[in-house]
């Protein structure tokens, strides 16, 4: 199997194309005061996780109710004010340092999907900041679920196959175990594993899976997802000359 067998790459965005980790530290630390200014990536991110799956609504508006939360319970400052500027930062997450370069690569080869958990309205500062390198997009709600739901993975293979395009000719590009992997690979498709958190220890702000998938593709980063796509589409080249 050969990545430049397939036709389209699906991509997980907030996770493995934008950094919420770095997003998510820097907006907590910065706003709540000196507790959080000298919090642990755990001590903040335990809490948030608990937050999120209570207020697992539309990202561009839940995030102002997941901070209150994970506020009161680390003991951070917190007020209307401090959460809805959390909120707005939610929209100002970074990219990876690799993610808009890699995608440009990669869009000169395949079809790029966006498959987010993000709300429209998120999605599109996520592919603003990105460089808009998607040909199409799907999220949250035009779903009505978000991933690991199996129905958000049908609802986009409805859509793709509209387009003329076959689950085998779809490589599905992630970072979370348990919101992409996993359910990717028991759905039947080929996976590609973008590991963020290689030598790090535990899954930081992502929740933990009940067991780790092993992918078909396997990579620390997009841009060497990026070269070995260039080195196969560079020998295919040299054989057809």
């Amino acid at each position: 199997m050969k990545l430049s067998d397939f036709k389209v790459m699906t991509f997980d965005v907030v996770g493995t194309l934008i950094d919420f980790e770095t997003g998510v530290l820097n907006a907590v630390r910065n706003l709540g005061g000196p507790k959080a200014a000298t919090a642990s990536d755990y001590e903040i991110f335990e809490p948030y996780l608990k937050a999120r799956d209570r207020f697992y609504g539309r990202s561009s508006f839940a995030f102002r109710d997941v901070y209150l939360s994970l506020a009161k319970e680390a003991g951070f400052d917190s007020s209307d004010e401090i959460a809805n500027a959390f909120q707005l930062s939610v929209l100002r997450w970074p990219a990876f340092a690799d993610s808009a370069a890699a995608l440009a690569r990669l869009r000169k080869n395949f079809r790029l999907v966006a498959m987010t958990n993000a709300d429209r309205t998120a999605f599109t500062a996520y592919e603003h900041t990105l460089g808009r390198p998607f040909h199409d997009a799907v999220t949250c709600d035009e779903t009505g679920c978000t991933k690991p739901a199996p129905e958000f993975f049908a609802y986009n293979k409805g859509r793709q196959s509209a387009f003329g395009f076959e689950q085998s000719e779809i490589l599905h590009v992630a970072q979370s175990q348990h919101h992409d992997i996993g359910i990717a690979k028991e759905l039947g498709y080929t996976t590609c594993w973008i590991e963020r958190r290689a030598n790090q220890p535990g899954f930081g702000a992502s929740p933990i899976p009940k067991e780790v998938t092993k992918p078909d593709f396997h990579f620390t980063s997009l841009a060497e997802l990026a070269d070995m796509v260039d080195a196969q589409y560079g020998n295919a080249a040299l054989q057809s000359s």
